[in-house]
């Protein structure tokens, strides 16, 4: 699958730092310790409804990743998949009456422009549910060869107690494993599994939907296993992060890693795990279900993309907030502060800017903290006298670049 394109960031002078993250599995800030080359997974969209800011805020968080990495002076391997078949895609298009196809085709463009609207950097590959089911099917083959795949009237399922450290990604005890289980995409009332929380590693073919050859009949994936499969095709076990919105904890990043480790087996599927927070309308969590969606190529027909970044960095990945059409106009005036502040000709030195926000990218990823350095620094450039040129303004429209993915 095609991805998209976006210029490279900017070099900057003087090493970036070593960054640390918020390890979901271990529960704390950890340091990502990758090797020359940084291996990263991001689960993708399930193709309509893009790409609202729940989505953006996701992708946004795991660039500043990919950019503190290549300042620190390691090469990237971005991984992003892209769920284009599946039973919510399925829904819409029967509701609509759209074709499948046509319709994750549109969604899957429409996202691609708005991460290049974002300067969000692409994946290294970026891969479609439907391309990759040799994958999954090959995936899955092996896991019955080692026991750990059953049948309940035609589907497929893999069953968790297979991995005895199904449950270290989440933390989380039974019970609150059963009611999310439930309430993203799990079926843990289905009689005949072996255990509730097992999950589908492929679906019999229903009436009216697609379904593709294999040799446990016509069918496709279950959602768990597709990620599962492509993070071990291109990146390979043991890769240094497993990112997504902090709805993927459980199930599907408990399930993709227990599915991996089985396979394999061995520990870990990925070093570290990273969740960025959901993101909020009118007291809600914005989300398909409840149509409280906000658009990014909606704002992006009367705003500039990079005041939408910029009401994305204003909060902490990790938090949970609520968007208020206050906060575009506050970043609309914020980008146009910084523009004003880079092209004054006596704007003060701009050093410590960059040490400042590279101590705040590489610390959790503080954007917020960021974002302050160079407003500090903006509201003295544009109280400074005019005066010869001092080469502040390029390297602080260099760093917002490599750094935030802000073009000043």
């Amino acid at each position: 699958m095609r991805s998209w394109s976006v210029s490279e960031p900017p070099g900057l002078p003087g090493p970036g730092l070593p960054l640390r993250l918020y390890d979901t599995s271990a529960r704390e800030v950890r340091p990502t310790d990758p090797g020359p080359t940084a291996r990263m997974y991001v689960c993708g969209i399930t193709p309509y409804d893009a790409t609202h800011l729940g989505h953006a805020n996701t992708y946004v968080a795991f660039d500043l990743v990919n950019r503190a990495w290549r300042d620190a002076g390691h090469a990237v391997d971005y991984v992003q998949n892209a769920t284009d078949v599946d039973d919510p895609l399925l829904e819409r298009a029967n509701a609509t009456g759209e074709d499948w196809r046509a319709l994750a085709d549109r969604e899957i463009e429409l996202f691609r422009a708005d991460m290049t609207a974002l300067n969000v950097l692409p994946p290294k590959e970026y891969v479609g549910a439907v391309e990759a089911i040799p994958l999954v099917v090959e995936l899955i083959e092996k896991l019955r060869e080692k026991g750990a795949a059953y049948e309940v009237d035609g589907d497929v399922y893999f069953p968790v107690g297979s991995d005895p450290r199904f449950g270290e990604v989440s933390g989380l005890d039974r019970e609150t494993m059963l009611r999310l289980f439930a309430e993203r995409g799990g079926d843990p009332d289905r009689p005949g599994k072996k255990d509730r929380l097992d999950c589908l590693l492929w679906m019999s073919q229903r009436e009216g939907e697609p379904g593709w050859d294999s040799p446990f009949g016509k069918g496709r994936p279950g959602w768990h296993i597709e990620c599962a499969a492509i993070s071990l095709r291109y990146l390979e076990m043991g890769f240094d992060l497993n990112g997504g919105g902090s709805d993927l904890i459980f199930p599907h990043h408990e399930m993709g890693a227990s599915e991996g480790q089985v396979v394999t087996g061995s520990w870990p599927y990925a070093r570290r795990y990273a969740h960025a927070g959901m993101v909020g309308l009118d007291g809600e969590k914005m989300s398909k279900s409840r149509g409280n969606l906000v658009f990014v190529s909606r704002l992006r027909e009367s705003t500039d993309p990079m005041a939408i970044r910029l009401v994305l960095l204003a909060h902490h990945y990790r938090s949970d907030w609520e968007y208020t059409a206050d906060q575009l106009a506050a970043a609309e005036a914020r980008l146009d502060r910084w523009r004003r502040a880079v092209a004054v000709p006596g704007a003060p030195p701009a050093d410590a800017v960059l040490a400042r926000v590279r101590e705040r990218v590489a610390d959790d990823l503080d954007a917020p903290g960021a974002v302050a350095a160079i407003d500090a620094w903006a509201d003295a450039a544009l109280a400074a006298d005019s005066g010869a040129g001092s080469g502040a303004g390029d390297l602080v429209r260099a760093t917002a670049d490599a750094l935030l993915g802000v073009r000043l």
